[in-house]
């Protein structure tokens, strides 16, 4: 089980430990210490912040087709070190291998779609009213960006920031999660190992709060991209407006997903089960209030239950395993305390789950059906293998439900009626919507949420947007 040696990357320079302070990582499956990370320094960040701005000056006027080239290079470099560096994510977050492996190809595929849609940040000239004045919009990087990614997809959330933001020409100081830094290092070693210049990338850890205010509200920062909490969002968000500086901000998320009576039951419970227990079912856009049209709520929940018996949980790195631990303790407590509350406020436990074994951070997926709006996991986002169903009589009574929390990341729906797909289009408030399907994400198609799941998009076009100004220039 090698697991790789941890460092800071700033200002082009790789550094170990040295007399920094150190934090354990832990392997979820076990329990056990698998490296030592070390802590940046104050010292550290200014000297990555004041680097980055320097870096910006050459970088920004780099050729969009050299940026192209790095870009390709460092995911071909991913896809031929992806089985070395998908142990490194089992080991350090617990998915399943498979897991790790098709998040470590969509990463590099994030970067392919970026090397091509960054030669394409065309401006326009807009006909004058003068017919000897030329008016020109230009888009131009924003500046150097702060990027702030979490544990739950360690790979992917990094290469969703720094794809686009060096595409456009921005310089990056990244700060991934000190749960699991190795496959955030992959992609920078990645970059690095192709010739990406010194100072426009730089890597580094600590204390989270810590270094989000240092970094944020360093001058040379322009940008900031935080993925996260809601709640820690919100102090990134008050954080950046005292520097009136801009910010993407992809929040928490308490997916609805609607069960009309016309829907494939069975097929609808299958694909259910698959994708709750994905990672864990630590994902903001992972389906949890399911809400079930009452003709056929009770043969739903018969389907679900069987569906998510049959999920095989073990050691992300046993081919077997479906489903591996969660990434930490804080999750499994998290589940038996809303498993708790949900069942003595009356929510029927069809699955009650539970911590499996002593060693790691094992749970059985929980089923509650029945549900009621008190119970804390229906209004506050469970971030596991934690499911819950409640019924409606009318389709009105299914929207307003799902529009109920001030969330509006990912919502779902099943239906065969093309009038029932047509009201959850025009009528749920979610930045992203499946419609007999759980896909909702690509490196081509934007991702973001409304109301309090966060403003901004990363993936698509407008994941470049983001990290683009506007310039209007009238010539004469």
């Amino acid at each position: 089980m090698t697991y790789p040696d941890l460092h800071l990357f700033v200002a082009g320079e790789w550094i170990a430990a040295g007399r920094r302070d150190t934090i354990p990582v832990l392997n979820p499956a076990s329990g056990e210490v698998i490296g030592m990370l070390p802590m940046a320094t104050a010292a550290d960040l200014d000297r990555a912040a004041a680097s980055a701005a320097d870096a910006f000056k050459s970088w920004r006027r780099t050729s969009p087709m050299e940026r192209s080239r790095i870009l390709r290079d460092a995911a071909r470099l991913m896809r031929e070190r992806m089985e070395a560096d998908a142990r490194t994510m089992t080991l350090e977050q617990g998915k399943p291998l498979a897991q790790s492996r098709s998040e470590l190809a969509a990463s590099a595929d994030c970067f392919d779609w970026y090397a091509e849609e960054g030669r394409r940040a065309y401006g326009r000239v807009i006909p004058a009213r003068n017919p000897d004045a030329m008016l020109t919009v230009l888009r131009e990087p924003v500046g150097p960006v702060a990027a702030f990614t979490p544990w739950n997809f360690p790979a992917s959330q990094v290469a969703r920031k720094l794809a686009p933001a060096l595409a456009a020409g921005c310089t990056c100081v990244v700060k991934p999660s000190e749960e699991t830094p190795g496959s955030a290092l992959a992609i920078i070693r990645a970059l690095d190992d192709v010739g990406l210049p010194k100072g426009v990338l730089h890597l580094v850890f600590g204390v989270p709060g810590e270094v989000a205010e240092h970094l944020i509200a360093a001058p040379e920062i322009r940008k900031v991209s935080f993925t996260g909490s809601t709640q820690i969002g919100k102090l990134i968000g008050k954080l950046a407006a005292d520097g009136v500086k801009r910010t993407t901000l992809e929040l928490g998320g308490h997916a609805p997903v609607i069960i009309f009576d016309d829907a494939d039951i069975e097929a609808a419970a299958k694909l259910s089960a698959a994708v709750k227990t994905r990672n864990a079912g630590q994902a903001c856009i992972s389906p949890t209030r399911f809400l079930v049209q009452d003709a056929v709520h009770d043969r739903f929940v018969a389907a679900f239950k069987q569906a998510l018996e049959a999920v095989t949980i073990g050691d992300g790195l046993d081919k077997s395993s479906d489903m591996g631990p969660l990434a930490n303790k804080r999750r499994v407590d998290a589940m038996d305390s809303l498993t708790l509350d949900a069942v003595a406020q009356g929510g029927v436990p069809v699955l009650a789950g539970k911590r499996i074994g002593n060693a790691g951070n094992f749970w059985s997926p929980t089923l509650i059906a029945d549900a009621p709006l008190t119970a804390r996991a229906n209004i506050d986002e469970p971030f596991g293998p934690f499911a819950l169903t409640r019924r409606f009589s009318r389709d009105e009574e299914a929207i307003a439900e799902a529009n109920r929390l001030p969330y509006g990341l990912a919502a779902y729906a099943f239906t065969k009626d093309r009038g029932r797909a047509g009201l959850v289009r025009r009528e749920v408030e979610s930045g992203l919507i499946g419609i007999n399907s759980y896909a909702v994400t690509w490196p081509e198609t934007p991702f973001g949420g409304v109301k309090e799941s966060g403003y901004g998009s990363e993936g698509g076009a407008e994941g470049l947007d983001v990290y683009l100004s506007v310039k209007f220039i009238s010539e004469v």
